[in-house]
């Protein structure tokens, strides 16, 4: 009986440290972006650094085959478009629109001219 009980026990181990490994994945590849914008607000970062920060958070994602997290394609066309290029601030506005149709009307306020 000591035996099955035994048998039985590194079953429910062996299960256990099963279901521990398949833990949920995160679905974006965030990578200090919440930080970066931070620093970028409270002034302790240029926006030429941030928009580093940005690019290269774009390319983790891609990198691991995720999707590039909400709003980063938008606060990239806002740091663009305040350096004074809007051709790329326009490219990331409307690469946000694209991965996240739900930024349309939000991002096309931003863009309207004036």
């Amino acid at each position: 009986m000591a035996h099955l009980n035994r048998i039985a026990f590194g079953a429910a181990i062996l299960l256990l440290a099963g279901c521990a490994s398949n833990a949920p994945q995160k679905m974006y590849t965030w990578e200090g972006y919440q930080d970066s914008v931070y620093h970028y607000y409270t002034n302790k970062t240029s926006q030429q650094e941030q928009i580093s920060e940005l690019q290269k958070l774009v390319e983790i994602s891609r990198a691991s085959n995720k999707p590039v997290p909400p709003g980063v394609h938008a606060q990239l066309g806002m740091l663009y478009s305040n350096t004074g290029n809007s051709g790329l601030a326009m490219a990331e506005f409307n690469a946000e629109k694209t991965l996240y149709p739900e930024s349309a009307s939000y991002i096309n306020f931003l863009t309207a001219k004036k």
